[in-house]
């Protein structure tokens, strides 16, 4: 009988050992927001905009990990002393990995028509930077469709090979196709440059997913210095929509955090499972760029809806 139950606890504590561990939010230290989470290889990255007055938002830091545990610290892979049209407010960023470099999309200086700024894009060899300007201007500078140029995300559609890229604040999304340097915007087959694509509700923060053959289009809803941020989402056939809204999936939780949004998703590089990244206010604080970056698991039910998450310390 002995022989028999050693070899069973064994096998309980190997399975037991091996089970990867949780890890605990806020994943890591500081005032971040607008988080984009981006797997490179078997290593998560996580690239935020650093939650400051928006003067003094005139750099980038990056994290990375490998076990969803211990968080690598990659300060300043970009400022405003690389981007020479920008002055403040460097926030929002968007990563995608092309022919062996990196491209990082950027807004900058919270722009108004008539000022200069709008979506950058900076390129680099390593995905910690640094990063250099790609264009020496703005790719996108002029509010188009009511949609101030920030809060951009950057997906190629298998479906067409193209290069998508989502943005707009001030209550508006637009959807443009980028050239494949990355250096202009290229017309969709109809002609339009710029395509609104926004849905009931929608605020900023843009993210689109694809996920069996389905488009799930997400955004951020409500005040980001406010209780009532929260994320919703649409599920669509193509990537023009017509993108309905479903319902909230992200929002205040007055046990954990309040004013939880600006979004991504990517999977666990250990489990394969949906993560949701996006920033918090921690619980009591009454300062509006005290946000943190946490992340938690992205579930969906047996008919594709996305199930509300639910947010954990």
């Amino acid at each position: 009988m002995i022989k028999r139950i050693i070899p069973l606890i064994l096998g309980i504590l190997l399975a037991v050992s091996c089970k990867p561990s949780a890890w605990t939010n806020p994943v890591f230290d500081g005032w971040y927001a607008d988080p984009e989470g981006f797997v490179d290889g078997r290593t998560l990255w996580v690239y935020p905009t650093a939650s400051l007055p928006f003067d003094d938002q005139t750099y980038l830091d990056a994290f990375s990990t490998k076990d969803m545990i211990h968080w690598e610290k990659h300060p300043r892979i970009v400022s405003d002393g690389e981007i020479s049209w920008a002055r403040r407010a460097l926030w929002a960023p968007s990563i995608v990995k092309k022919d062996g470099l990196y491209y990082l999309f950027f807004s900058a200086n919270d722009v108004h028509q008539g000022e200069v700024g709008g979506i950058g894009v900076a390129v680099s060899e390593k995905p910690e930077g640094p990063f250099r300007d790609l264009l020496g201007r703005p790719l996108i500078q002029d509010v188009v469709n009511g949609a101030q140029p920030i809060d951009q995300f950057v997906f190629q559609d298998p479906a067409s090979g193209d290069w998508l890229m989502y943005y707009g604040g001030w209550k508006h999304c637009n959807l443009v196709r980028l050239s494949p340097d990355f250096k202009s915007l290229l017309p969709f087959e109809d002609g339009d440059v710029f395509k609104e694509v926004t849905p009931e509700g929608y605020v900023e923060g843009p993210f689109m997913l694809l996920k069996d053959g389905k488009y799930y289009f997400m955004w951020s809803e409500g005040r980001w210095r406010k209780d009532n941020y929260c994320v919703a989402y649409a599920i669509a056939d193509s990537p023009f929509g017509p993108f309905v809204r479903e319902n909230t999936i992200l929002q205040t939780d007055p046990e954990v955090g309040t004013g939880a949004g600006h979004h991504s998703v990517v999977r666990d590089i250990r489990t394969g499972e949906y993560l949701i990244v996006y920033h918090r206010h921690p619980l009591g604080d009454s300062d509006g760029n005290h946000r943190q970056v946490c992340i938690d698991r992205l579930e969906f039910s047996p008919d594709g809806k996305i199930l509300p998450v639910k947010m954990r310390r």
